[in-house]
């Protein structure tokens, strides 16, 4: 799946990207890995993301019989905010460092990388509106753009969400699972349901694939959430423990404060509590999540959701390849590693 739509995403990218020499569109082209910090092109592009909501766009549309090539500006937009989240995300947290280069506002400020956010925010809309240039029905469209819109406001609730949680020691699964929902859910939700829209008037078929990628995004966040606590750096970018060192609310931590004994409970608040904390209050709390069992519950909660991720669309006619996909899509978001 990833595979099939890779080159012409990452083509339609670069063209989107490059219709112009500004500084500020150089700046998001270092963010998406081709070109270093003085706007030269790289021989070797950087390491990308996974590309998982135009992928899951694109799908919806060939598996629903589409011609996925007519969408790839929908499917571009989609990464385009993505992106742009991704550049708010690392000022928000003070990251300086996105899949083992720095970041834009660590490069250039944060005054310059929320601009350049913004951009790609306003790229990406104007991206999705050629669509109606490649033949896609205008009311079809129009549809789609509203959905879009709506789902990545919901996005930017989401993050706003998650960082009212911060000082906060009493948060539930049930907030929780509501907040990635939002943060995380709404555009790959947005993503399949966006790919069946441009493409079939069933909305049997659109209500599916919606449902469908609202479960895959909970999962995909609650494996996100494994990886910045007990991820490998060689293949994540993030050292063990990272999330712990942000004294993240992810889901391993909130599971251990509603499960884990008093005592636990209690010495995991402190060590939350203090300013900053050291790799001995790391160890501690890797200890007090693997005492309450929060790695295999977290595990088991996102093979729950991919279940009944595919259950949403098993009743759908899928042709044979587009069934061993999805449920090989499934099977990476259960076992990934990066």
């Amino acid at each position: 799946m990833f595979e099939r739509y890779r080159d012409g995403v990452q083509r339609e990218l670069i063209s989107v990207t490059s219709s112009k020499e500004h500084s500020l569109y150089g700046m998001l082209r270092y963010h998406l890995g081709w070109t270093d910090e003085h706007f030269q092109s790289l021989p070797i592009l950087a390491p990308q993301g996974k590309a998982i909501r135009p992928t899951l766009c694109l799908f919806a549309c060939e598996a629903l019989g589409g011609n996925w090539r007519a969408i790839l500006p929908a499917a571009v937009a989609l990464e385009l905010i993505h992106n742009f989240s991704l550049i708010h995300d690392d000022i928000q947290d003070g990251d300086l460092e996105r899949r083992h280069r720095p970041t834009v506002w660590a490069l250039w400020g944060q005054p310059y990388a929320l601009v350049a956010g913004n951009a790609m925010r306003g790229l990406a809309d104007i991206t999705y509106m050629s669509l109606v240039n490649r033949g896609v029905n205008k009311t079809r469209a129009l549809r789609g753009a509203t959905l879009l819109s709506r789902s990545y406001l919901e996005m930017i609730e989401g993050q706003c969400l998650d960082l009212s949680f911060e000082g906060r020691m009493d948060i539930t699964l049930k907030e929780y699972l509501t907040m990635i929902s939002l943060k995380t859910g709404a555009l790959i939700r947005c993503s399949m349901e966006l790919g069946a829209i441009l493409t079939t008037e069933d909305e049997d078929s659109i209500a599916a694939f919606g449902r469908c990628g609202g479960l895959l995004g909970r999962a995909f966040q609650i494996q996100d959430d494994m990886l910045g606590t007990w991820g490998d750096d060689e293949t994540t970018g993030k050292a063990v423990g990272n999330d712990i060192r942000r004294k993240k609310m992810s889901f391993p931590i909130v599971h251990a404060l509603q499960r884990s004994h008093d005592d636990d409970r209690g010495t995991l608040k402190d060590i939350y509590n203090k300013a900053s904390l050291d790799d001995e209050d790391v160890q501690q709390v890797l200890a007090i999540l693997d005492e309450s069992g929060a790695q295999l519950n977290a595990q088991q909660t996102t093979q729950e959701m991919t279940h009944l991720a595919l259950k949403e669309v098993e009743s759908l006619e899928f042709p044979p390849w587009a069934w061993q996909e999805i449920e090989g899509l499934v099977e990476f978001l259960n076992t990934r590693r990066y």
